[in-house]
């Protein structure tokens, strides 16, 4: 197994607040997520940064190893994070207003847990198909799933940055949970809609299917999400599956 992650501002923010990482807890279980932070003048990079760094280093201690009980566990963990951040946000008026998404992967053995909140995805490709895995929190995304609009409507949809849920907004969080097989010789990535904003699915594929490393993988990402207009932070995390139980090539 191989996993790196690439993060940029972009062309237009004039700071990164997302957020990137990889954790690894006592049993081995690889716990790998993306934040996309909002709001206020530094809020946003708070908020994903407090996020992640928190839900990693509380993860890292444990030593759960079944995909249902890590799911009950993280639940909890965003539902008590959401607070935390509500309750931050309140007593610092700098940090008012302040939230973030999330989206993380738990791989354990030959199983997968996907779960978000909010608009940053979850994509899994196999040898010749791309699959999103994780569900969008947005406006958009909920009037297509009620068959209010068309998907064609959906792609020149006025506002497709609001998004419906994330950490720190309101005192409810109903996060997304999927459970998958690890195909084998198949890749997985993370990544804030700072990229796929930018770039679409099938361009995300070609670049995933190059004979490149995953590193190289992360960079052409960004880079072609730059190319593009490079309006939002973008970040991309890539992890391949092969017959190799090491992560390598994190950084």
């Amino acid at each position: 197994m191989q996993i790196a992650f690439s993060t940029d501002v972009g062309r237009r923010r004039q700071s990164n607040q997302d957020y990137v990482q990889v954790y690894r807890n006592q049993a081995g279980v690889i716990f790998a997520a993306v934040a996309d932070g909002m709001g206020g003048h530094r809020g946003g990079d708070v908020a994903s940064d407090m996020v992640i760094n928190h839900f990693g280093t509380v993860f890292e201690q444990t030593d759960l190893v079944d995909v249902h009980q890590i799911a009950r566990w993280a639940n909890d963990f965003l539902t008590t994070e959401n607070e935390r951040i509500i309750q931050t946000a309140q007593e610092k008026t700098e940090l008012s207003g302040m939230g973030t998404t999330i989206v993380g992967v738990f791989i354990v053995d030959q199983q997968m847990l996907v779960f978000n909140v909010g608009d940053s995805r979850c994509y899994l490709l196999t040898a010749t198909h791309l699959q999103q895995l994780s569900f969008d929190h947005s406006l958009v995304n909920e009037l297509l799933v009620a068959g209010e609009i068309t998907p064609q409507e959906a792609k020149d949809f006025p506002n497709k940055n609001v998004i419906t849920q994330s950490l720190g907004v309101s005192s409810g969080v109903q996060p997304t949970f999927g459970f998958f097989d690890v195909p084998k010789n198949a890749q997985i990535l993370l990544c804030s809609d700072g990229l796929t904003n930018m770039i679409n699915d099938q361009q995300i594929k070609t670049i995933l299917q190059k004979s490149i490393t995953v590193k190289q993988k992360c960079s052409a990402l960004v880079n072609a999400a730059n190319q593009a207009g490079g309006l939002d932070n973008i970040t991309a995390l890539v992890i391949a599956i092969n017959d190799d139980d090491e992560v390598q090539g994190n950084d």
